[in-house]
């Protein structure tokens, strides 16, 4: 049986700040981001990647095409902190 991960956030109040920082990332990586519903760009992210990704039940979805879509925005996000924080150290 899958278990389904329960993330969250550590620091209260945070999440808005993490869907902002999402959306800024996505958008400079040429995806569409709705300011109002950052996670929506797991669709755009799976549609380029020719992932079948709908809302609601996505049941027949491989865990390797989630990966893909996750580690999209994922690696996008990690990457862009990496960059800030070397610019931060070199300053």
């Amino acid at each position: 049986m899958a278990r389904r991960r329960n993330r969250r956030i550590l620091v209260p109040g945070a999440e808005q700040q993490m869907d902002r920082f999402k959306a800024e990332v996505m958008r400079q990586e040429g995806y569409q981001t709705p300011e109002d519903r950052p996670n929506d760009v797991k669709y755009e992210v799976a549609e380029s990647l020719g992932i079948p990704l709908q809302p609601g039940d996505n049941g027949r979805l491989t865990t390797e095409d989630a990966g893909k879509i996750g580690g999209r925005i994922g690696g996008s996000m990690v990457r862009e902190l990496i960059r800030r924080a070397k610019e931060k150290l070199s300053r």
